[in-house]
């Protein structure tokens, strides 16, 4: 008789969590299992806390109330398993820190003294990791004077270059045109299939991932609705979660909403909700 199998562990857990600044409430209530391998994108307007949540998961952020597990073990500290692609920002072209050196920080930049891997070791990995994102033809240029693009594909290998369990994506089609909107979508979605890596993926715009995604996670006006894109994009949902009528449209395969444009596109002030990257 064989032993039974033990169940699958969560890549992340989260269990009542909640986040609020002084009065505000930014989400409560929260329960989330992300299993390996599932690619949930995470949406809502501007200060709604999607970028929290990531920063939560971090060990950045604190919560206000529940509690949060990521690659098994407690957010924060030197998790190699935890891979991050941060928010795109301008880079000074006059840095001279090139694109292998970018990405060699995924590895070690979080440590003092001597690095986990041998020259040759770190050197090979680092090379496998930038050739995997199509980076290999500039990756000893300054990471100033590359394109957003090439930049981007740059942070993706960075963040993969540890061999994560778990991806942490803060609005990384930010800022970049369809073509790499697309190429940097395919990265992680290719990792995630070939390593059962769990994928978080934050961003305004769920058209250019929608065929990857497995859920959604959208957060709005302190509350949250989870499940799969159909049961959570469409006119109803939506229009519960805004307390107003949205309406949600599917044409050519993309979702589109309209309807209360100033909620979709609210803005709120920087140090309300003190997200990683706005």
């Amino acid at each position: 008789m064989s032993a039974a199998l033990s169940p699958v562990r969560p890549a992340v857990r989260v269990r009542g969590a909640g986040l609020a600044f002084g009065r505000r409430t930014l989400w409560s209530g929260l329960d989330l299992d992300v299993e390996p391998g599932e690619f949930l994108a995470i949406l809502g307007p501007n200060g709604s806390g999607k970028s929290s949540l990531l920063k939560a998961l971090l060990g950045m952020q604190g919560l206000s109330s529940g509690s949060v597990e990521i690659a098994g073990g407690r957010p924060g500290g030197a998790n190699r398993k935890v891979g991050y692609i941060p928010q795109q920002r301008a880079i000074d072209d006059a840095l001279t820190l090139r694109g292998v050196d970018l990405v060699g920080l995924g590895l070690d930049g979080h440590r003092w003294g001597p690095g986990l891997f041998g020259h040759g070791a770190r050197r090979r990995r680092v090379a496998e990791a930038i050739e995997a994102v199509g980076a290999t033809a500039y990756a000893r240029q300054p990471v100033g004077r590359l394109s957003g693009g090439e930049q981007q594909r740059l942070r993706v290998a960075q963040a993969l270059v540890g061999d994560p369990s778990v991806l942490l994506c803060d609005e990384p089609l930010l800022s970049l045109d369809l073509a790499h909107q697309r190429a940097v979508s395919e990265l992680i979605d290719r990792r995630r299939r070939e390593a059962d890596t769990a994928v978080l993926f934050v961003t305004h715009e769920i058209n250019p991932v929608l065929s990857f995604v497995d859920r959604v996670l959208y957060l709005v006006n302190g509350q949250f609705r989870i499940g799969k894109p159909d049961e959570v994009m469409n006119t109803e949902a939506l229009s519960e979660l805004y307390g107003t009528r949205i309406e949600v449209l599917r044409v050519g395969g993309q979702i589109h909403i309209a309807g209360a444009q100033s909620a979709l596109c609210e803005e709120e002030p920087h140090h309300h909700e003190q997200e990683v990257a706005g």
